[in-house]
Protein backbone atom coordinates (compact mmCIF):
# COMPACT_ATOMS: atom_id res chain seq x y z
CA UNK A 1 0.00 0.00 0.00
CA UNK A 2 1.06 3.50 -0.97
CA UNK A 3 -0.46 6.96 -1.06
CA UNK A 4 -2.24 6.53 -4.29
CA UNK A 5 -3.86 3.54 -2.39
CA UNK A 6 -5.43 7.13 -0.62
CA UNK A 7 -7.23 8.50 -3.65
CA UNK A 8 -9.33 5.06 -4.93
CA UNK A 9 -13.06 5.10 -4.86
CA UNK A 10 -12.80 2.43 -1.77
CA UNK A 11 -11.18 5.02 0.36
CA UNK A 12 -13.98 7.51 -0.98
CA UNK A 13 -16.94 5.51 -0.03
CA UNK A 14 -15.51 5.42 3.80
CA UNK A 15 -15.12 9.23 4.00
CA UNK A 16 -18.65 9.57 2.17
CA UNK A 17 -20.28 7.10 5.06
CA UNK A 18 -18.30 8.99 8.37
CA UNK A 19 -19.95 12.06 6.63
CA UNK A 20 -23.27 10.82 6.31
CA UNK A 21 -23.24 9.25 9.58
CA UNK A 22 -22.31 13.03 11.52
CA UNK A 23 -23.80 15.38 8.79
CA UNK A 24 -27.14 13.22 7.86
CA UNK A 25 -29.22 15.72 6.27
CA UNK A 26 -27.00 18.56 7.33
CA UNK A 27 -25.34 20.81 9.84
CA UNK A 28 -28.24 22.30 11.74
CA UNK A 29 -26.16 24.63 13.84
CA UNK A 30 -23.58 25.76 11.57
CA UNK A 31 -26.67 26.58 8.50
CA UNK A 32 -28.22 28.58 11.11
CA UNK A 33 -25.18 30.54 12.40
CA UNK A 34 -22.95 30.94 9.07
CA UNK A 35 -23.66 32.09 5.68
CA UNK A 36 -23.27 30.18 2.79
CA UNK A 37 -20.57 32.44 1.02
CA UNK A 38 -18.58 33.64 5.02
CA UNK A 39 -14.38 32.05 3.92
CA UNK A 40 -12.23 31.61 6.94
CA UNK A 41 -8.60 30.02 7.18
CA UNK A 42 -7.94 27.08 9.41
CA UNK A 43 -5.43 24.93 11.10
CA UNK A 44 -4.55 21.84 12.78
CA UNK A 45 -2.09 21.32 15.75
CA UNK A 46 -0.60 18.91 17.88
CA UNK A 47 -1.38 18.31 21.00
CA UNK A 48 1.05 15.29 21.80
CA UNK A 49 4.12 13.75 20.42
CA UNK A 50 3.64 11.09 17.62
CA UNK A 51 3.65 10.25 14.19
CA UNK A 52 1.22 11.52 12.03
CA UNK A 53 -1.23 9.86 9.07
CA UNK A 54 -4.04 10.41 7.40
CA UNK A 55 -3.87 13.58 6.08
CA UNK A 56 -4.96 13.09 2.72
CA UNK A 57 -8.06 11.54 4.42
CA UNK A 58 -8.78 14.92 5.81
CA UNK A 59 -8.56 16.99 2.71
CA UNK A 60 -10.53 14.87 1.31
CA UNK A 61 -13.29 15.25 3.74
CA UNK A 62 -13.33 19.07 3.86
CA UNK A 63 -12.94 19.03 -0.03
CA UNK A 64 -16.34 16.45 -0.08
CA UNK A 65 -17.61 19.60 1.16
CA UNK A 66 -15.91 22.51 -0.54
CA UNK A 67 -13.77 21.29 -3.59
CA UNK A 68 -12.15 24.69 -3.57
CA UNK A 69 -10.46 24.12 -0.50
CA UNK A 70 -6.48 25.08 -0.10
CA UNK A 71 -4.88 22.72 2.33
CA UNK A 72 -1.41 23.26 2.24
CA UNK A 73 0.02 20.94 4.97
CA UNK A 74 3.47 21.44 7.11
CA UNK A 75 4.45 17.91 6.98
CA UNK A 76 3.80 14.96 5.51
CA UNK A 77 2.39 11.48 6.60
CA UNK A 78 5.02 9.35 8.47
CA UNK A 79 6.61 12.71 9.67
CA UNK A 80 6.93 13.03 13.48
CA UNK A 81 5.41 16.11 15.34
CA UNK A 82 5.82 17.36 18.98
CA UNK A 83 3.27 18.71 21.41
CA UNK A 84 2.37 22.36 19.51
CA UNK A 85 3.78 21.35 15.97
CA UNK A 86 1.39 23.00 13.38
CA UNK A 87 -0.03 20.24 11.07
CA UNK A 88 -1.75 22.04 8.27
CA UNK A 89 -3.21 25.06 7.34
CA UNK A 90 -6.70 25.41 5.10
CA UNK A 91 -9.23 27.92 4.16
CA UNK A 92 -12.20 28.22 2.04
CA UNK A 93 -15.48 27.60 3.16
CA UNK A 94 -16.41 28.35 6.75
CA UNK A 95 -19.24 26.25 6.83
CA UNK A 96 -17.05 23.47 4.84
CA UNK A 97 -14.45 24.09 7.45
CA UNK A 98 -16.83 23.58 10.38
CA UNK A 99 -18.82 21.05 9.31
CA UNK A 100 -15.91 18.73 8.43
CA UNK A 101 -14.45 19.35 11.21
CA UNK A 102 -15.16 16.34 13.56
CA UNK A 103 -15.04 13.78 10.91
CA UNK A 104 -11.82 14.93 9.69
CA UNK A 105 -10.05 14.52 12.79
CA UNK A 106 -11.32 11.38 13.78
CA UNK A 107 -9.35 10.04 10.49
CA UNK A 108 -6.35 11.84 11.24
CA UNK A 109 -6.63 11.57 15.37
CA UNK A 110 -7.17 7.28 15.02
CA UNK A 111 -5.10 6.94 11.94
CA UNK A 112 -1.70 9.19 13.65
CA UNK A 113 -2.54 7.20 16.87
CA UNK A 114 -2.24 3.73 15.03
CA UNK A 115 1.47 5.18 13.64
CA UNK A 116 2.65 6.14 16.76
CA UNK A 117 1.60 2.69 18.35
CA UNK A 118 3.95 1.41 15.35
CA UNK A 119 6.56 3.39 15.65
CA UNK A 120 7.50 2.58 19.14
CA UNK A 121 6.64 -1.09 18.81
CA UNK A 122 9.74 -1.05 15.89
CA UNK A 123 11.95 1.32 17.44
CA UNK A 124 12.13 -0.85 20.54
CA UNK A 125 13.25 -3.91 18.45
CA UNK A 126 15.46 -1.80 16.03
CA UNK A 127 18.17 -3.77 16.74
CA UNK A 128 17.29 -7.31 15.14
CA UNK A 129 16.42 -8.38 12.23
CA UNK A 130 12.81 -8.65 13.02
CA UNK A 131 9.29 -7.21 11.56
CA UNK A 132 6.23 -5.88 13.43
CA UNK A 133 3.19 -7.17 11.71
CA UNK A 134 -0.38 -6.06 11.92
CA UNK A 135 -3.38 -7.84 12.01
CA UNK A 136 -7.03 -8.04 10.81
CA UNK A 137 -8.06 -6.66 14.46
CA UNK A 138 -8.75 -3.21 13.31
CA UNK A 139 -12.28 -1.28 12.72
CA UNK A 140 -14.87 -2.43 10.69
CA UNK A 141 -14.53 -0.90 7.28
CA UNK A 142 -11.85 0.95 7.52
CA UNK A 143 -9.44 -1.84 7.67
CA UNK A 144 -7.36 -0.17 4.90
CA UNK A 145 -6.87 2.88 6.82
CA UNK A 146 -5.96 1.40 9.75
CA UNK A 147 -3.09 -0.73 8.02
CA UNK A 148 -1.94 1.96 5.54
CA UNK A 149 -1.31 4.06 9.09
CA UNK A 150 0.96 0.92 10.68
CA UNK A 151 3.27 1.31 7.45
CA UNK A 152 3.10 5.03 7.83
CA UNK A 153 5.00 4.61 11.23
CA UNK A 154 7.24 1.63 9.95
CA UNK A 155 5.16 -1.63 10.95
CA UNK A 156 4.55 -3.97 8.52
CA UNK A 157 0.93 -5.33 6.82
CA UNK A 158 0.05 -8.96 7.26
CA UNK A 159 -2.55 -10.42 5.21
CA UNK A 160 -4.82 -7.47 4.40
CA UNK A 161 -8.41 -10.21 4.77
CA UNK A 162 -9.48 -13.99 4.35
CA UNK A 163 -8.43 -13.95 0.60
CA UNK A 164 -5.21 -13.03 -0.14
CA UNK A 165 -2.96 -16.00 2.44
CA UNK A 166 -3.76 -19.09 4.35
CA UNK A 167 -3.72 -19.13 7.78
CA UNK A 168 -4.77 -21.89 9.55
CA UNK A 169 -5.63 -21.74 13.50
CA UNK A 170 -6.95 -23.94 15.95
CA UNK A 171 -10.77 -24.40 14.68
CA UNK A 172 -9.09 -25.31 11.04
CA UNK A 173 -7.32 -27.84 12.36
CA UNK A 174 -9.98 -29.12 14.61
CA UNK A 175 -12.44 -28.90 11.72
CA UNK A 176 -9.58 -30.68 9.34
CA UNK A 177 -8.55 -33.60 12.30
CA UNK A 178 -4.86 -32.31 11.65
CA UNK A 179 -2.74 -29.75 10.60
CA UNK A 180 -1.31 -32.06 8.22
CA UNK A 181 -5.15 -32.53 6.36
CA UNK A 182 -5.18 -28.97 6.93
CA UNK A 183 -1.95 -27.59 4.32
CA UNK A 184 -3.05 -30.66 2.35
CA UNK A 185 -6.94 -29.95 1.70
CA UNK A 186 -5.76 -25.71 1.30
CA UNK A 187 -3.37 -27.22 -1.06
CA UNK A 188 -6.11 -28.13 -3.50
CA UNK A 189 -7.62 -25.06 -3.59
CA UNK A 190 -5.23 -21.79 -3.44
CA UNK A 191 -3.23 -20.18 -6.66
CA UNK A 192 -0.04 -21.32 -6.88
CA UNK A 193 2.32 -19.03 -4.48
CA UNK A 194 -0.59 -18.35 -2.31
CA UNK A 195 1.49 -18.12 1.07
CA UNK A 196 0.36 -20.59 4.02
CA UNK A 197 0.83 -19.79 7.73
CA UNK A 198 -0.28 -22.36 10.06
CA UNK A 199 -0.77 -21.72 13.93
CA UNK A 200 1.28 -23.72 16.58
CA UNK A 201 1.03 -24.10 20.04
CA UNK A 202 3.08 -26.60 21.00
CA UNK A 203 6.48 -28.53 20.20
CA UNK A 204 4.77 -31.51 18.22
CA UNK A 205 2.14 -29.03 16.56
CA UNK A 206 5.46 -26.96 15.00
CA UNK A 207 7.03 -30.32 13.74
CA UNK A 208 4.28 -31.58 12.38
CA UNK A 209 3.65 -27.89 10.51
CA UNK A 210 7.79 -28.43 9.06
CA UNK A 211 6.42 -31.61 7.81
CA UNK A 212 3.91 -30.14 5.58
CA UNK A 213 6.26 -27.19 4.56
CA UNK A 214 4.39 -24.31 5.42
CA UNK A 215 6.04 -20.95 4.70
CA UNK A 216 5.18 -19.62 7.96
CA UNK A 217 4.86 -21.02 11.28
CA UNK A 218 2.93 -19.25 14.00
CA UNK A 219 4.33 -19.54 17.72
CA UNK A 220 1.07 -18.70 19.70
CA UNK A 221 0.74 -17.37 22.98
CA UNK A 222 4.05 -19.53 24.14
CA UNK A 223 6.54 -18.14 26.69
CA UNK A 224 9.83 -17.19 25.72
CA UNK A 225 11.94 -20.23 26.81
CA UNK A 226 9.64 -22.74 24.41
CA UNK A 227 9.43 -20.09 21.76
CA UNK A 228 13.25 -19.60 21.43
CA UNK A 229 13.18 -23.48 21.36
CA UNK A 230 10.72 -23.65 18.49
CA UNK A 231 12.76 -21.26 16.81
CA UNK A 232 15.86 -23.78 16.99
CA UNK A 233 13.65 -26.71 16.05
CA UNK A 234 12.76 -24.78 12.82
CA UNK A 235 15.92 -23.84 11.80
CA UNK A 236 14.82 -21.40 8.69
CA UNK A 237 13.06 -24.18 7.02
CA UNK A 238 9.88 -21.68 7.36
CA UNK A 239 9.53 -18.35 8.54
CA UNK A 240 8.36 -17.40 12.34
CA UNK A 241 5.93 -15.31 13.35
CA UNK A 242 5.32 -14.76 17.51
CA UNK A 243 1.62 -13.68 18.69
CA UNK A 244 -0.21 -13.26 21.46
CA UNK A 245 -0.48 -10.78 24.35
CA UNK A 246 2.82 -9.21 22.92
CA UNK A 247 3.08 -5.45 24.75
CA UNK A 248 5.27 -3.56 24.18
CA UNK A 249 7.36 -3.92 27.68
CA UNK A 250 7.94 -7.54 26.30
CA UNK A 251 8.52 -6.99 22.33
CA UNK A 252 12.54 -7.14 23.04
CA UNK A 253 12.36 -10.26 24.74
CA UNK A 254 10.12 -11.52 21.87
CA UNK A 255 12.61 -10.66 19.37
CA UNK A 256 16.19 -12.02 20.89
CA UNK A 257 14.19 -15.31 20.77
CA UNK A 258 14.89 -15.32 16.99
CA UNK A 259 11.65 -15.01 15.32
CA UNK A 260 10.95 -13.43 12.06
CA UNK A 261 7.32 -11.62 12.81
CA UNK A 262 5.44 -10.25 15.77
CA UNK A 263 2.37 -9.81 14.87
CA UNK A 264 0.47 -6.82 17.88
CA UNK A 265 -3.19 -6.57 17.60
CA UNK A 266 -3.00 -3.60 20.00
CA UNK A 267 -1.26 -1.31 17.12
CA UNK A 268 -5.29 -1.36 16.17
CA UNK A 269 -7.35 -2.86 17.89
CA UNK A 270 -7.06 -0.69 21.26
CA UNK A 271 -5.03 2.02 19.79
CA UNK A 272 -5.13 5.59 21.54
CA UNK A 273 -5.83 8.34 19.37
CA UNK A 274 -3.33 11.14 18.84
CA UNK A 275 -4.62 14.33 20.10
CA UNK A 276 -5.05 16.71 17.11
CA UNK A 277 -6.78 20.20 17.35
CA UNK A 278 -8.43 22.38 14.81
CA UNK A 279 -8.35 26.37 14.91
CA UNK A 280 -10.56 28.68 13.11
CA UNK A 281 -8.39 31.45 12.65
Amino acid sequence: MCMDFLNSQFVDEIIKSAIYEDVGNGDVTTNSIIGTDEKAGAYMISKADGIVSGLPVAEKVFKYFDSEMKWNPAIKDGDRVQKGDLIVEFSGSLRAILTGERSALNFLQRMSGISTAASKFVEAVKEFNVKILDTRKTAPGQRMLDKYAVKMGGGTNHRIGLYDMVMIKDNHIKAAGSITSAVEKVRGNIPQGMKIEVETTTIDEVNEALETKADIIMLDNMSLALMKECVEIIDHKALVEASGGVVLDKIKLIAETGVDFISVGALTHSVKALDISQYVK
